[in-house]
């Protein structure tokens, strides 16, 4: 069985030469929100970053793949975050940064590859995310994988001045 490769997207590991690329999606302040990113990164801490890529997400505690077309196109980046084995549970993000391959079922196709990894390879109970309120594409991306909301964070996350309401969603593993 192969879990990381889909009909029209694969997930793939992190490589050297996806230096420039995570150092531009990490300095884009436009989506610093979903990161809770407030500074930007030297291409040499992002260096050192993919150079510890490889080590076991055992032992990172998370795991970062690039999403890619069949014809090498970078797509998006997808993370397992906050890995907890012991619980059985980890946080799931996805960031499509080609903005030419929203809305295609793309970034739904990846979500899928990585929720089976986590529940066939990782042996996960469950997984969740955290998706701003006002954020509906990611939620409708997020339910459509059978995502349930279980809780609402009020004034959680500080924006631009403005206090924003976060939403939990988790998908248990039956």
């Amino acid at each position: 069985m192969v879990t990381l490769k889909g009909e029209h997207v694969y997930l793939r590991a992190l490589e050297p030469e996806d230096l420039d690329f995570i150092h531009e999606v990490e300095n884009d302040e436009s989506i610093w929100e979903l990161s809770n990113t407030q500074t930007p990164y030297s291409k040499f801490l992002i260096k050192q970053y993919l150079e510890q890529a490889h080590l076991d997400i055992y032992e990172a505690k998370q795991l970062r793949l690039v999403i890619s077309d069949y014809n090498e196109n970078t797509i998006g980046l997808i993370d397992v975050f906050d890995f907890e084995f012991q619980n059985r549970k980890a946080g799931i993000g996805i960031l499509i940064t080609n903005a030419a391959k929203r809305a295609q079922g793309l970034g739904s196709e990846a979500l899928s590859l990585l929720i089976n990894y986590c529940f066939t390879q990782l042996q996960l109970h469950q997984v969740y995310c955290n998706i701003s309120e006002d954020n509906t594409a990611s939620l409708k991306l997020f339910t459509k994988q059978g995502f349930q909301n279980v809780g609402l964070k009020k004034d959680w996350n500080f924006v631009n001045g403005t206090y924003k309401n976060e939403f939990l969603l988790q998908l248990i593993n039956s």
